[in-house]
């Protein structure tokens, strides 16, 4: 108890310590990378007032008693996003986390919502790095990467009726804000992740075929629960292998009001998930797509967007033998639209997110491109891009100041606003690193006894 309060009262004073909403803030002298419509300003201002972005342009006043944050010829855009991520719900990945589950039970129903860490230590870290939003994904029990081996596939199990249906599923995908603030949720069930290809099969009994086969009759048995509900909750219908839970998550998706989030590797299994989206008339999100320049035409024209790590460019399985660098810049010139993820889950290195951008851009990804695929493009596709993404009036005001390029290393963030409050420019990190800079002060009672 006593350990909940201290944290409750933290939690208070990093409130009071904050600048409060209705603060009136003008950045300028800044070069603009709005990440909509304005595109680039050269040098421009933006103003914030009550949380939202209340003008930004090449010829905008400065309100009266506004607080004045003189860029010096920096650069602002939009907070980056965290695309399938961690963050938020992972501390120490050999500790576990709250990304994954294994009951027959619980498959699709399981929400990541309902674990988020709003003071988890790696929040801060990222938001130095310039991220002020997350795309939180489940993680499959079978997807340990291209070519698991036998005891990681098997460790979905079977239901206890023997299905493994529930396991096609990893569950409901969310997106939050890096905020120092208690609620970091800003929209749960953005999508429902399921893992395809050899993971895929690998819950399914051990083929490609077997998963999608699976894949479909589960489908099927939701619009039959639809049907029949009635019947259902008399017992008086056939007995259904996914958990009602399950099967009642699972509406939005045969509705078309919730993608699938497919994780898949190579060409010919992408081609497969295309398919299964037009057949069984779902939405849906590739993520992963190491092998997507190769189909990128086929991804085009179905209207499919992209979660991938431009630096994946390592054969790791027999699914990503052509993998490239250049596949974000490939996708994107055949008219995908891209969304960027860091490396190791995005969440001990989502600072990097910038990183991979400018890796992007070094192999082919047109810059302007490359920075939509850390902000609006992540947006749109997750459903929160009328409230952020991109530099424009009215929507939250997720900004960032950066003393240079945002995509150079030694560029840094000045200042992060998310909802227009400015954020702690600290992490655990640094105060440990000043803590112990001078050897000479007395140690801490401590280290001592």
């Amino acid at each position: 108890m006593r350990r909940l309060m201290l944290g409750a009262c933290a939690l208070a004073a990093l409130a009071a310590a904050l600048p409060a909403r209705a603060e009136t803030v003008a950045i300028t002298h800044a070069r603009v990378l709005t990440a909509g419509p304005a595109g680039e300003i050269a040098q421009g201002t933006l103003v914030i007032r009550d949380g939202k972005i209340a003008a930004v342009g090449a010829n905008v006043p400065v309100p009266a008693g506004a607080r004045v944050i003189d860029a010096a010829g920096g650069v602002v855009t939009p907070g980056f996003f965290a695309t399938n991520s961690l963050l938020g719900a992972v501390e120490v990945g050999a500790l576990g986390n709250d990304l994954t589950v294994d009951n027959p039970e619980l498959g699709a129903a399981f929400d990541v919502q309902y674990g988020l860490n709003p003071e988890s230590a790696l929040l801060p870290v990222a938001r130095l790095g310039g991220l002020t939003s997350a795309v939180v994904m489940p993680r499959s029990a079978a997807d340990r990467g291209g070519d698991a081996d036998e005891g990681d596939e098997e460790t979905a199990g079977p239901g206890h009726d023997g299905s493994r249906s529930h396991a096609l599923f990893a569950g409901q995908a969310a997106v939050i804000d890096l905020a120092a603030s208690p609620d970091i949720l800003t929209r749960a069930k953005v999508g429902m992740v399921a893992p395809f290809g050899k993971a895929g099969a690998g819950v399914a009994g051990g083929a490609r075929g077997a998963e999608i086969v699976a894949f479909k009759a589960a489908l099927q048995d939701v619009r039959d629960y639809l049907r029949n509900k009635a019947a259902y909750e008399r017992a008086a219908y056939r007995d259904l292998p996914l958990s009602k839970a399950d099967l009642e998550a699972l509406i939005p998706v045969v509705e078309g009001r919730m993608p699938v989030i497919a994780t898949v590797h190579r060409a010919s299994d992408i081609r497969t998930v295309l398919k299964l989206a037009r057949d069984e008339h779902i939405k849906l999100i590739l993520s992963g797509a190491e092998e997507g320049w190769l189909v990128a035409a086929d991804i085009a024209k179905a209207g499919v967007p992209v979660l991938l790590n431009p630096l994946d460019d390592r054969p790791e399985s027999y699914e990503m033998l052509a993998a490239t660098m250049e596949n974000a810049g490939r996708l994107q010139a055949a008219g995908v639209t891209v969304a960027l993820e860091a490396s190791e889950g995005s969440s001990h290195r989502a600072r990097e997110t910038r990183y991979g951008a400018g890796n992007a851009v070094a192999h082919g990804m047109p810059y302007a491109a490359a920075l939509a695929a850390i902000t609006i493009n992540p947006a749109r596709i997750f459903g929160v891009a009328d409230r952020t993404g991109s530099l424009e009036a009215g929507k939250d005001a997720d900004v960032v100041v950066w003393t240079g390029d945002p995509f150079e290393p030694l560029s840094q963030a000045s200042a992060v606003f998310i909802h227009g409050q400015a954020q702690p420019m600290t992490s655990r990190q640094i105060e440990l690193r000043d803590r112990y800079r001078d050897l000479g002060r007395p140690l801490p009672p401590g280290y001592t006894h």
